[in-house]
């Protein structure tokens, strides 16, 4: 992570593009976006990815995480804090920026089908347990939604298990 002034997205005016807007007149699919909270952490922390993660975040029609998100993206703001790779003011303004639009967000509920599915995934893929977790939650998502769900995360092992499934996968070339 690298030293913000400010939370990222504030920094540039960006608003949360979190709820569904209406399709252009061109009738373009929908893009929706699962993000994870590595994805999340650069929305609110200037750092390499933060003005890709924006640009997504424009372009997306439906954004979404998993309710775990919350505690994840808390835990990476304090711990950057503790390393000093942001001020504690910083880290406090970017977790007030993240509140704020919290509930904007299409939040994903925990469930013991979930949690299963999530056990199951990381056997699959070798994944850690939060990263089982967010990939079992956007697999969820897509099958409720019915379309494409784009997975955005910079964590490359959730990366690669995600560009295994149906799901798309956000930056391109990861790996």
């Amino acid at each position: 992570m690298g030293r913000a002034a400010a939370p990222a997205h504030r920094a540039r005016g960006a608003r949360p593009r979190t709820a569904e807007r209406g399709r252009p007149a061109d009738r373009r699919p929908r893009v929706i976006v699962y993000v994870d909270a590595s994805a999340l952490v650069k929305r609110y922390v200037a750092e390499a990815g933060t003005d890709e993660v924006a640009s997504l975040v424009d372009t997306a029609s439906v954004l979404g995480t998993s309710i775990i998100s919350r505690a994840e993206v808390a835990a990476a703001l304090a711990k950057a804090s503790r390393m000093n790779v942001v001020s504690h003011d910083e880290a406090a303004a970017a977790q007030s920026a993240f509140d704020a639009e919290w509930t904007a967000l299409a939040r994903v509920q925990m469930s013991e089908m979930l949690v299963a599915r999530a056990a199951a995934v990381a056997w699959d893929h070798g994944l850690r347990g939060y990263d089982a977790v967010h990939l079992a939650t956007a697999l969820f998502w897509q099958d409720m939604v019915g379309e494409r769900v784009t997975v955005a995360t910079f964590d490359h092992q959730l990366w690669r298990a995600a560009h295994t499934t149906a799901l798309g996968t956000w930056p391109g070339g990861l790996v």
